[in-house]
């Protein structure tokens, strides 16, 4: 398989479609709680922003993080509890954070 949790939402965001799922973890504490509904849409690279939340890929692995900084072209990406996971280019970033509830 080697399908990510994301996987399904990643291609619906690369045609360009609007995405809305319930993540499961801590690691975005208090920003996202487990299980809220996050509603994701594409993005383009040159309106990302540091603090965003987007919808990413880094060393293969789907986060729902954060932008922490960016360099040039490349974005690095961390959660919300001062772990770093790593730089990425803008091609894998999927999608921006537009809408979180409950």
């Amino acid at each position: 398989m080697g399908m990510g949790w994301a996987a399904h939402y990643i291609e619906k965001l690369k045609r360009g479609e609007t995405v809305s799922f319930r993540p499961r973890g801590h690691s975005m504490m208090p920003k996202i709680k487990s299980g809220q509904l996050c509603t994701v849409a594409p993005a383009e690279p040159g309106a990302l922003g540091v603090d965003d939340i987007v919808l990413c890929k880094v060393h293969g692995v789907e986060y729902l993080h954060l932008i922490k900084a960016i360099q040039g072209g490349r974005f690095q990406i961390g959660n919300n509890r001062g772990k770093i996971n790593g730089w990425i280019s803008a091609n894998s970033i999927f999608g921006r954070l537009i809408k979180l509830e409950d």
